[in-house]
């Protein structure tokens, strides 16, 4: 296994910045530190990669079924939780830089200045706290959610009756979460506001373990079949006393960062935990009933929660390639086609007038099938470069000889192939080609 250089990580975040995939937040006014705005190519590939997991795991499955819950909730499910009481970090203080760290993130020394002159750690909360409605009092705290988990479990009935599904069966959600970190850092792979996939998938108590591995394999080989190297990506079990105090057994999707090893996804055993501590605190019955068998139980949940940034993080730069075509070089972004901004660039090949209205017509053609680029300035060359930094799979060249035979000059972004189409056919050749 080759480890990526750390140049590496430089390389992509300026990439990103220069082609619009992620920008900082609030830069005219210096950016506001670890929140960061998806561009036009970024916000393309975020929805692709949330489009990915739903579809491996809702549209493709007869047993998970999803929802949106809001981000705001009754403060009370965050008691239920566990949040409002153990939701923290040990936090120091340097005395000599004034920075703060967290405790389990150092050795020791300040990473800003060296110095031994720590405070001692005391929790941090890690809950962002808001109020509803004109009077900021006690009665009226709110918390922006943490994570997406509990607006499933608050919903398990409501689900369980109106999907009329039985355990095993899934919830699935996407969505916002906010946590007020105390070292947010690396890009999009550490931020207060981010945007989670997370499912929880209910089970036969017995059936928990063999529910467990079945993820932990599943959401591994997503990662993979969606591109990224398996050497490149490991499955880390939880030591006893990493453990949350919900979860009777995690592991972690690490991919290796230039920065070392990092948590992609964590696949949590959570136990009747959740739907335990709802029902008490709510008074609710949270429950199955098994007419065939006259049993009545809390399913146990199994629970793979990804992150939106983290996942596309891994997969900008397991894509990202350099090479030389004719003597000149090229940075190539080789995305999993399903996971492209772009999928298909149209590109007539001069600016001329005589090529536009066929350039056009075949840009009217493809739009409605896979999301489009448009491009007509400077050489074809540089507009190559361009897209194949970008991804995009495939261009679509107009040139002068499709004026008289209607057929147009398909290049293959990876193997540099191009194929004669006629244009009547085009739709079909990209549909063998690209996904839905």
């Amino acid at each position: 296994m080759t480890e990526p250089s750390p140049e590496l990580m430089e390389k992509v975040v300026n990439l990103t910045k220069r082609r619009g995939f992620v920008f900082p937040s609030s830069e005219i006014y210096g950016g506001f530190r670890s929140t960061w705005d998806y561009g036009p190519l970024g916000v393309l590939m975020k929805r692709n990669v949330m489009d990915a997991w739903w579809r491996s795991m809702v549209q493709l499955r007869d047993d998970i079924v999803g929802i949106d819950s809001a981000i705001l909730m009754a403060p009370r499910v965050w008691e239920a939780s566990g949040h409002l009481e153990t939701f923290t970090d040990p936090l120091v203080d340097c005395r000599n830089c004034k920075e703060r760290w967290r405790e389990d993130q150092i050795e020791g020394a300040c990473p800003n200045c060296g110095s031994h002159d720590l405070t001692e750690a005391r929790p941090f909360h890690l809950m962002f706290k808001t109020f509803v409605g004109p009077v900021e009092d006690d009665a009226s705290v709110a918390y922006l959610r943490p994570e997406t988990a509990q607006g499933i479990f608050v919903n398990f009935m409501n689900v369980l009756q109106t999907s009329r599904k039985k355990p095993p069966f899934g919830i699935a959600q996407m969505g916002k979460s906010f946590r007020n970190e105390i070292t947010p850092g690396n890009f999009i792979f550490r931020t207060r506001e981010f945007e989670q996939m997370e499912m929880e998938f209910f089970v036969p108590p017995t059936e928990a373990p063999t529910w467990f591995e079945y993820w932990c394999r599943e959401r591994r080989q997503w990662y993979i079949d969606l591109g990224i190297p398996e050497d490149m990506l490991r499955m880390r079990q939880h030591d006893p006393e990493e453990l949350s105090h919900y979860s009777a057994g995690t592991a972690d999707v690490e991919f290796l960062f230039p920065f070392g090893w990092g948590e992609l996804e964590g696949v949590a055993n959570r136990t009747d935990y959740d739907l335990t501590q709802h029902a008490t605190f709510s008074g609710e019955r949270l429950e199955y009933f098994d007419q065939a068998s006259g049993e009545r139980y809390v399913p146990h949940v199994i629970e793979p929660a990804a992150g939106v940034g983290r996942s596309m993080m891994a997969f900008l730069l397991a894509a990202y390639d350099e090479d030389v075509i004719e003597g000149e070089s090229r940075t190539v972004l080789r995305l999993h086609p399903r996971l492209a901004p772009v999928k298909v660039a149209v590109l007539p090949l001069s600016k001329k007038e005589t090529l536009t209205p066929t350039a056009r017509e075949v840009l009217d053609l493809v739009q409605p099938h896979f999301m489009s680029d448009y491009d007509e300035t400077q050489s074809i060359g540089r507009r190559y470069r361009r897209q194949d930094e970008a991804g995009t799979p495939y261009c679509v060249t107009i040139d002068f000889e499709t004026l008289d035979d209607r057929a147009v000059t398909v290049r293959d972004r990876d193997t540099l192939a191009q194929d004669r189409v006629s244009i009547d056919k085009l739709v079909d050749y990209l549909r063998e080609r690209l996904p839905l």
